[in-house]
């Protein structure tokens, strides 16, 4: 989730973003996909009824056909069909799904995808992502709203008018819908079963044996990596990592942008007035405890081009000592480590902290959601796209992809409907074996709306009660500040690029400097060359959409 979604929630999510816990690392090619043959590729299926709005659109036409779905995470890895829900799925609704994952770099293939103009049927991405306005502006995708209108007019009655207005487009269309989106209502409902994908983790074994140190000043953290690195050189013959990061990317690291923030409780707001957090005091501090760190030996050249792949696989042997991570991000790991020693697994515990030691503030669920998903112009059946899309967001649909089949995953057991015990009993321990063998429970989480799942998620298990029960009363919603980023070739949009790519470069730099005074160095020269892009402009027409934002959320509340 790109950082800040759940990297800024900002993720990551980010996050999962989600957050929620997501399959390792893999998926196929860009080579396998086009060789993928759909089952249907040529004219629709004749329909077999007529569609109403007090109907579900996708029950008038459930013969065989194949989606091409492309999903913009080359860390996913199940495929659809292979787990008897999936297969329920498409023994129920006729359609089936190839999964296309980039092998690489994410926005070379959708970048490349988009200047042929070959996009699949659908295509699922995070909000903030640039390509979103890149493919809306090039005329690649179709609105949603026509597409009810012609084909599935039940759709608006399972779609939430809210998050609909909040992706309306300037010509009056929706083209987008979101997964893990909270509208204002939602927020008001839910928020006391609200958790944050944002944590400060500690290995409990290692935290422990150094007297559970307080890790909230520069002082105490610093001195509690160094004790770490000490006491555990080495875990199981290899290298113990002081520090673990979410990855750095072209345009910086979402652990040290809005999770750092976030914990440093920094506003994003003064009077109504957008606040410029990256040049908070407090966050430059930080920084520069962060560059004494590795002064001191305490940041392993591995935070710094590790991929998820590799990390993952270091989680899941226990080789950090604390991480600025999503808790979400590490089911798997966390089961596994669990499994082998229930004292060695990551728990949640106060991390940096402003200089008043305030409590973080930090990103619960918000209208924008994590990812969003569109339909290609070029989808080989508009009517059926729609109609499965209707589908997997209303209630059926997710109660389908979350229990899966009545009688294989779940069953109703003291009036209620839940996992089968030997289901639940999986999904608790090893959540990767889950998603292979049953395939429910958010496995396929393009669509999952995380507060209609709420009335039949069980309740949570150690290892990861824990993680979600510290941020419990530091969930804020950040709803107002979502989607005011400028994107795409306008003036704006272009200046926005060139900064978050210079940001991407100095940030390595600034914690790689050799001491406070190259870092002020390259800190100005950062400002400076931030002020030469437009930087003025991109802030004016954020305060703009800022201010748009407030207006709409509060007509969402009436």
């Amino acid at each position: 989730m790109k950082k800040h979604v759940f990297r800024k929630s900002s993720l990551l999510l980010l996050a999962f973003a989600m957050m929620l816990s997501l399959a390792a690392c893999g998926g196929s090619s860009g080579e396998d996909a086009k060789t993928a043959e759909p089952e249907n590729k040529n004219e629709p299926a004749p329909e077999t009824k007529t569609v109403s709005a007090d109907e579900p659109g996708w029950k008038a036409d459930t013969s065989p056909i194949t989606f091409d779905w492309y999903l913009n995470f080359s860390w996913f890895a199940n495929k659809w069909g292979v787990d008897p829900t999936s297969q329920y799925v498409t023994k129920k609704t006729g359609v089936s799904v190839n999964f296309i994952v980039p092998a690489g770099n994410e926005n070379e293939k959708l970048n490349t995808m988009i200047a042929s103009g070959s996009l699949p049927d659908f295509i699922t991405l995070g909000w903030w992502e640039d390509a979103v306005k890149t493919m809306i502006e090039g005329d690649l995708v179709l609105p949603l709203n026509k597409l009810a209108e012609e084909y599935d007019p039940y759709f608006m009655k399972v779609a939430d008018p809210a998050k609909m207005a909040w992706y309306q487009q300037e010509d009056g269309n929706t083209y987008v819908y979101p997964n893990s989106s909270s509208s204002p209502k939602d927020f008001e409902k839910y928020s006391r079963e609200y958790v944050s994908n944002q944590t400060f983790l500690v290995r409990k074994d290692m935290y422990e044996a150094l007297g559970k140190p307080d890790m909230r000043t520069p002082e105490g953290f610093l001195n509690a990596l160094k004790m770490a690195k000490e006491k555990f050189p080495e875990v199981d013959g290899q290298p113990m990592i002081p520090l673990g990061l979410t990855e750095f990317n072209d345009v910086g690291n979402g652990s040290l942008e809005g999770y750092l923030q976030n914990f440093l409780a920094i506003p994003y707001e003064k009077d109504g007035k957008l606040y410029d957090r990256q040049t908070d005091p407090e966050y430059i501090r930080w920084l520069k405890t962060l560059r004494q760190a590795n002064e001191q030996g305490l940041l392993a050249k591995d935070v710094f081009i590790d991929k998820r792949p590799q990390m993952e696989e270091k989680i899941a042997q226990g080789r950090y000592f604390a991480m600025i991570y999503q808790r979400s991000d590490l089911t798997a790991q966390e089961n596994a480590l669990y499994a082998k020693d229930p004292n060695s697994v990551y728990i949640a515990v106060d991390g940096p902290a402003n200089s008043k030691l305030d409590p973080p503030t930090l990103a619960g669920p918000g209208i924008s959601g994590w990812t969003v998903t569109l339909i290609s112009k070029n989808v080989k059946d508009k009517a059926r796209a729609i109609r499965f899309l209707e589908y997997l967001i209303s209630e059926e649909g997710q109660k389908d992809l979350y229990l899966g089949e009545k009688g294989v995953t779940y069953d109703t057991i003291d009036g209620k409907d839940q996992f089968k015990p030997e289901v639940l009993e999986l999904l608790n321990k090893d959540r990767s074996a889950f998603d292979k063998q049953y395939g429910a429970s958010l496995t396929f989480w393009m669509m999952q709306d995380t507060n209609m799942i709420l009335q039949w998620q069980p309740p949570s298990v150690e290892p990861f009660k824990q993680m979600e029960d510290w941020t419990k009363g530091k969930t804020k919603s950040f709803s107002q500040y979502d989607n005011i980023n400028p994107t795409g070739n306008s003036e704006e949009g272009i200046a926005s690029n060139k900064i978050a790519q210079t940001w991407g470069k100095t940030l390595p730099k600034l914690l790689l400097s050799k001491s406070d005074e190259e870092f002020d160095k390259l800190w100005n020269e950062f400002l400076e060359k931030r002020d030469k892009a437009g930087f003025a402009k991109v802030e004016a027409f954020k305060q703009a959409k800022f201010e748009e934002n407030v207006k709409k959320l509060q007509e969402f509340l009436k």
